[in-house]
C-alpha cells in the first residue's frame, strides 16, 4: 500500500511538474513571438529576435565588455529605451548601427561601430558570450535597472561632451543620461 501511495504522489508531483514547465515555456514563448503595442500586436520571427540579440551582444561588448553586470545591463537597457523611444529607431540593430551628419561628418550612437571595429569578430571570447547572455536577459526577461528607466544616453567617465542632460547614474566607466535637458 505505501509503494502505490508513494507512486500516486511521485505521479501527481511529475504532472504539476510538467504542466508548470509548460505553462511557465508557453508565456515565455508567448512574449518572444509578439509584443503588444499601441497599434496592436506586433509578431517577431526567431531570425529576428537572434539578430536583435546578436547587435545588442555586440554592442555590450564592445561598449561594456569588461563593466561589471550593472554596467552591462544599463548599456543594454539605453538601447532598448531608445527603441521605445520616438527620437530614435524602432529596433535594436537599427539603434545600436545608427549613424548621424554633425558638422558635415558621419558620427555613430555607438562609437566602436564607426571605428570599424565591428568588422572583427570579438577579441575575448569569454566575455562576448558574457554579454550575449546579459542580452538574454534584458532583452528577452526583461531584466531592468529601475535607475536606468529614462536612460538614453551615456558617454565613458573619461571624456566631457558638456551635455546639458539630467545625470542619472555612474556605473563602471559610464555615466547615463536622462534624454530631456534640465
Amino acid at each position: 500500500m505505501e509503494s502505490i501511495l508513494r507512486l500516486f504522489y511521485l505521479s501527481i508531483t511529475l504532472f504539476l511538474t510538467f504542466t508548470y514547465v509548460l505553462v511557465a515555456s508557453q508565456n515565455k514563448i508567448d512574449g518572444l513571438i509578439f509584443n503588444s503595442n499601441e497599434s496592436g500586436v506586433e509578431y517577431k520571427t526567431v531570425a529576428q529576435v537572434k539578430e536583435s540579440l546578436d547587435c545588442m551582444a555586440m554592442n555590450i561588448y564592445r561598449e561594456a565588455g569588461y563593466e561589471p553586470f550593472e554596467g552591462k545591463v544599463a548599456v543594454a537597457q539605453v538601447v532598448l529605451n531608445r527603441v521605445a523611444s520616438e527620437k530614435f529607431p524602432d529596433t535594436v540593430c537599427e539603434v545600436v548601427y545608427q549613424k548621424s551628419f554633425m558638422r558635415e561628418k558621419i558620427v555613430c550612437q555607438f562609437s566602436w561601430y564607426c571605428d570599424r571595429v565591428h568588422r572583427s569578430r570579438p577579441i575575448n571570447q569569454k566575455a562576448y558570450e558574457e554579454a550575449y547572455e546579459v542580452a538574454k536577459v534584458v532583452y528577452l526577461e526583461n531584466f531592468r535597472l529601475e535607475s536606468m528607466e529614462n536612460a538614453l544616453f551615456y558617454h565613458a567617465d573619461y571624456v566631457s561632451p558638456n551635455w546639458r542632460l539630467p545625470k542619472i547614474a555612474k556605473i563602471g566607466a559610464h555615466i547615463f543620461y536622462e534624454g530631456r535637458p534640465s
